[in-house]
């Protein structure tokens, strides 16, 4: 009971001291023309040193499906998952788009179709352009000069480089004895602390750190999925990225942070402060069920998203391999 009291106090004390700060976005330490941030961290012997620790066997697939009636944010009004036949075998035969016949196209059947959705669906990763402070995003571009009708010129999906580096899963539902964490839970630092002690794993600067609430095994269900789902604090997002090191964080969850708000001013502080203020980019909807289910903690994370031009995020599809 002392042990969590002192828990309580010790985050409303940090909560009271990022809330008297004054916020700004960050200054690159890349340069100003730096338009990636943290994932400036790669390099080629990153790459090369995680790569070479790869042991083979289980791929483990990190991307949830697209679907009708899939779980995506709808509280300001973006559009749902859309897919719809273009071309169909017998309506091809019908309407004979290419001119082509019936009898070949009774014998070439054709399928086609097209999608409509928001770039925040399914796994992806937020762009540094997602969220800023007062008219600026990371490194003080302006959405005045820089962000015009087809998308922001600078900073945009296209310009996230392949993703090739270790990767860590913190789960922090497993540590804690339960399919997943409650409703609302706000994760802390000695949460992340704990989790890590127990899987036995030291976090280095540069990784991908995922952590994982439980959420996914709801995704399926769209309406559970969204509701006051568990999340990331203010306090763990600093320690992960301040004294951790962490090149990107993400999680389980759409979410990704806990709600309301740990600051009056700011609806999303722990989405500002990653992206605006330390350049650190967010996965969303990371299905890790595969990797909690077989205790893989540790493995080389590999990713590439669509080059989605000015998009402030894009759709992704990453992979983990265990390593030794």
């Amino acid at each position: 009971m002392k042990a969590t009291l002192v828990t309580i106090l010790s985050w409303l004390i940090l909560s009271a001291a990022v809330l008297a700060e004054e916020r700004s976005v960050g200054v690159s330490p890349w340069g100003p023309k730096d338009e990636i941030g943290r994932l400036n961290l790669m390099t080629d012997e990153s790459r090369a040193k995680i790569l070479s620790r790869v042991t083979g066997g289980a791929a483990y697939d990190l991307s949830v499906e697209y679907f009708i009636g899939m779980p995506s944010w709808q509280a300001a009004g973006d559009p749902h998952y859309r897919i719809w036949m273009t071309h169909t075998p017998h309506g091809t035969v019908i309407d004979d788009p290419l001119n082509l016949g019936t009898e070949m196209n009774e014998h070439v059947s054709y399928t086609g179709a097209a999608i409509s959705m928001y770039t925040h669906m399914g796994t992806h990763i937020d762009a540094l352009n997602h969220f800023g402070l007062d008219g600026r995003i990371w490194n003080g571009f302006e959405a005045q000069e820089h962000a015009g009708d087809r998308g922001w010129k600078v900073a945009g999906a296209e310009k996230i480089p392949p993703i090739i580096a270790r990767g860590v899963l913190i789960d922090v539902a497993h540590a804690k004895g339960l399919d997943v964490l409650p409703d609302g839970y706000r994760i802390m630092p000695t949460d992340i602390k704990d989790a890590l002690q127990k899987q036995n794993v030291s976090l280095e600067r540069g990784d991908v750190v995922l952590i994982r609430t439980g959420r996914m095994r709801d995704y399926e269900d769209a309406a559970i999925y969204m509701t006051n789902p568990p999340g990331l604090g203010i306090a763990a997002a600093r320690y992960l990225v301040e004294e951790a090191g962490a090149m990107i964080v993400g999680a389980d969850n759409l979410s990704f942070e806990a709600f309301p708000s740990e600051l009056e001013d700011d609806y999303v502080p722990v989405h500002t402060y990653l992206l605006a203020e330390q350049g650190t980019p967010i996965l969303e909807l990371v299905n890790l069920e595969g990797l909690s289910q077989d205790r893989v903690y540790e493995f080389a994370f590999i990713g590439g998203s669509l080059k989605l031009r000015g998009a402030d995020a894009a759709p992704m599809r990453p992979i983990a391999l265990p390593i030794r």
